[in-house]
């Protein structure tokens, strides 16, 4: 039987009830809707944990709220980062949680600088798409020397210049053990990985340095799990991840394909707990192949990345640097996991566009993301420096907001009085949306300020602010 989500009542017996609102909700059963809906989490309500009465509860509640694929985290003492924690096998049925984490790789036979150079590209890489930056999220240190001096050596210059979480890479135990000990405690990075050969030794290491482990058997599904069932069952190591193999060619494809949708479909339809871990994807693996170019590869990477997030992979480890290797995986990332139940948003407040002044146009719009997104490129295309009052319409565009009583004076008048927007300017003029011009009126009210109705489409700004912001006009409306 698949995972079944638990409704609100279910969740609301095993609550305190007493509507004490420290989870800073109205009441239990508020906060119960937002568990179910993964808005929130149980440590948002003291009294659970700290009232020994409610201590079968909790195990209860937590029972309830556990994801068929376990949740690993890795750490850095910067950044933290959240792989599996999935519990449904299509987005549609409730959402996906986290994000595939995207890790690129550099080894031991590199020379310093070559390290510091792919450190800094990983670091600075970040797309902004629709409101939103896009980043990487790890860096994998391979052993290719099997030198555990050298090994040593690199794990500790990656760490000295990175705030982002790591994945050591190396089959050979006492690897894994010299680039552990360089660490600071602060870390807590994936090893990678324990295969038939050496998964007793590799676990011994994952439990005395607390760090979750890979499990690696490539094309051998019934050893794979055999040996995660070992670990968990017999030795005791619970954070796990999964490598079923990342293949191309005459039948690999279709096989890592099967391989990645069987393993996800045992975790969530079956609950078959030794499916239930985190899957992660070799994409480059394509480089250990003697056959195609460089061009060749690096599009293979991209293609088995995009693919094998779609089906299930949790983690991705890449070579490849080049942005259009990247771009379609971040991109496609963020479109698989955005919530389908809710618009896409970008925060509300003021932004400045270009280098505004005292007398730059205000500008106002909607929160929904595309629409943000787009206002922006405009304004930025035609050179204006300008503020930018993006109000909270519940990731609504701004013909629906209006009718939906969403797009108000009100919510104009909060962002103005936020960002202490009238202190900023020597004029109160607002330009807001064509599509807006029924509600003129209420932000004037609501504000205190002159609104000018801009035009039905964004990409007349340009045109419309040249003409209608003038001097003039300004002195005229604040007269």
């Amino acid at each position: 039987m698949p995972w079944q989500p638990p409704t609100p009542i279910q969740i609301y017996q095993l609550l305190p009830k007493t509507n004490c609102g420290k989870c800073g909700e109205l009441n239990c059963m508020a906060f119960a809707v937002k568990l179910v809906n993964f808005e929130t989490l149980l440590e948002q309500c003291p009294p659970l944990f700290e009232d020994s009465r409610y201590k079968e509860d909790l195990q209860k509640l937590r029972m309830m709220l556990s994801p068929p694929v376990k949740e690993i985290v890795l750490k850095s003492p910067k950044k933290t980062v959240k792989i599996g924690g999935e519990y449904v096998l299509h987005r549609h049925e409730l959402r996906y949680i986290n994000p595939t984490a995207i890790a690129i790789d550099v080894d031991d036979s590199m020379d310093r600088d070559i390290i510091l150079q792919r450190i800094e590209k990983i670091e600075k890489f970040e797309y902004e798409y629709v409101g939103q930056r896009l980043r990487l999220d790890l860096i994998a240190i391979r052993s290719v020397s099997n030198d555990y001096k050298q090994y040593a050596k690199t794990v500790q210059l990656v760490a000295e210049n990175t705030t982002y979480p790591l994945i050591l890479c190396s089959v050979n135990p006492s690897i894994i053990e010299a680039g552990l000990n360089v660490l600071p405690q602060e870390h807590r990075p994936l090893i990678y990985a324990a295969t038939k050969d050496n998964w007793r030794e590799m676990a011994e290491i994952a439990r005395r340095f607390d760090v979750p482990l890979a499990v690696s058997s490539p094309g051998d599904l019934e050893m794979l799990v055999s040996i995660a069932k070992t670990l968990s069952e017999e030795l005791g190591v619970n954070d796990l991840a999964l490598d079923p193999g990342t293949f191309i060619g005459v039948g690999g494809l279709s096989y890592t394909i099967k391989a990645y949708t069987w393993l996800r479909y045992k975790a969530v339809q079956d609950l078959w707990k030794y499916a239930g871990y985190p899957l992660i994807s070799t994409p480059i693996s394509v480089w250990s192949l003697d056959e195609g170019d460089i061009m060749d590869k690096m599009w293979w990477e991209a293609i088995l990345g995009t693919m094998l997030m779609t089906r299930y992979a949790d983690l991705l480890i890449m070579h490849s640097i080049e942005g259009w290797v990247l771009l379609p995986l971040v991109i496609w990332r963020f479109q698989l996991y955005t919530d389908p139940r809710k618009p896409v948003a970008v925060p509300s407040g003021v932004r400045e566009v270009g280098k505004p002044n005292e007398f730059s146009p205000v500008i106002v719009t909607s929160n929904y993301a595309l629409t943000y997104s787009i206002v922006l490129s405009d304004l930025e295309k035609a050179k204006i420096n300008a503020w930018l009052v993006v109000i909270d319409t519940e990731g609504l565009a701004v013909d629906v907001a209006v009718a939906g009583r969403k797009f108000t004076g009100e919510k104009v008048a909060e962002v103005i009085r936020a960002s202490n927007l009238d202190k900023k300017i020597k004029h109160k003029i607002l330009i807001i949306p064509g599509k807006a011009a029924r509600v003129s009126g209420d932000i004037e009210d609501s504000t205190g300020w002159r609104v000018i109705v801009g035009p039905m489409d964004s990409s007349e700004l340009g045109k419309f602010i040249e003409k209608e912001f003038t001097e003039s006009k300004i002195q005229e409306l604040s007269t």
